[in-house]
């Protein structure tokens, strides 16, 4: 049985990290490229990204593979070398990881970049065939779970989810990206994605990146009255981005974050951590707060 089971059977709380990419553009990453490249141009910067969440306390990191699809992947400067890119980003993370006992890994795999027919080009076995081939990568680089993070449409997460349970039985996280108030672009509920999910094994399920704390509250709420005591995925950005001349500002501190993870724990999450603009700060301050609480 995988460690993320049977801590959450156990009952515990766990932190998950904060952002990748605000973070790397933070050390010089610039607009434009393909952030898995970094994996293979520049390691050492997402390592040292990885061991900081490590430091802050996190219980689970998330490796830099959300756009490590072959498909999405297409025009990257390593676009041909999607296998070794999900292998080498697990064996990074697993690094960091080990610089404190029972930190879990988990491979990041985001939206596919495109649309399924009728709306875009791509055919349900294109996607259940691009996510099997990462899913295979990540865990056989070493990850313990997978996460499905940032989606919002249900028939490619249906098509991905059947991809990695074909090549691997590690637990699998679901999580939404609700950035229509309480639905996402394609109309879609959290009750609905939580029942569909949790039907098909689905260890966890969520929410994160475009949406406020307060909102994220309202679907973490929404997710828990439609399935009562099923683990939870919390996972939002520092706040609603906006541009201050060419930057763009994430103003949530650490404290806020944290004031609201404890909310997200009380209506029934299980893992909290940060999505775009949350540093390792913003993460020891979640840690201090839900550890401290439970």
């Amino acid at each position: 049985m995988s460690g993320l089971l049977e801590r959450l059977q156990a009952g515990e709380v766990l932190v998950a990290d904060g952002a990748t990419g605000t973070n790397l553009q933070q050390v010089g990453m610039v607009g434009g490229i393909h952030t898995e490249d970094w994996v293979m141009d520049h390691p050492e910067k997402i390592l040292d990204l990885e061991k900081a969440f490590v430091a802050a306390g996190a219980d689970i990191i998330l490796t830099c593979t959300f756009g490590g699809t072959r498909p999405r992947m297409k025009g990257a400067k390593h676009g041909e070398e999607v296998v070794e890119i999900n292998k080498r980003a697990a064996g990074l993370a697993r690094e960091a990881a080990s610089a404190r006992e029972g930190v879990l890994v988990g491979g990041s795999m985001g939206p596919i970049g495109k649309l399924l027919k009728p709306y875009g080009p791509l055919t349900i076995d294109e996607v259940r065939e691009a996510f099997a081939e990462q899913a295979k990568a990540l865990a056989d680089g070493g990850v313990d779970l997978l996460v499905f993070e940032t989606h919002f449409a249900p028939s490619e997460v249906d098509a991905g989810f059947e991809g990695a349970r074909s090549v691997t039985d590690l637990p699998i996280v679901v999580s939404f990206g609700f950035d229509q108030g309480t639905r996402t672009m394609m109309g879609t509920k959290p009750s609905q994605v939580i029942k569909k999910y949790k039907d098909m094994g689905a260890a966890l399920v969520g929410g994160n990146c475009g949406t406020s704390l307060e909102n994220m509250e309202v679907i973490i709420g929404e997710y828990a009255e439609a399935e009562p005591g099923f683990p939870l995925w919390a996972k939002p950005n520092a706040g609603i981005p906006h541009l201050e001349g060419l930057e763009t500002i994430y103003d949530v501190t650490p404290d806020q974050m944290a004031d609201f993870a404890k909310k997200y724990v009380a209506l029934g999450a299980r893992v909290v951590g940060g999505c775009c603009g949350s540093t390792p700060e913003h993460v020891a301050a979640i840690v201090r707060a839900v550890k401290n609480s439970n």
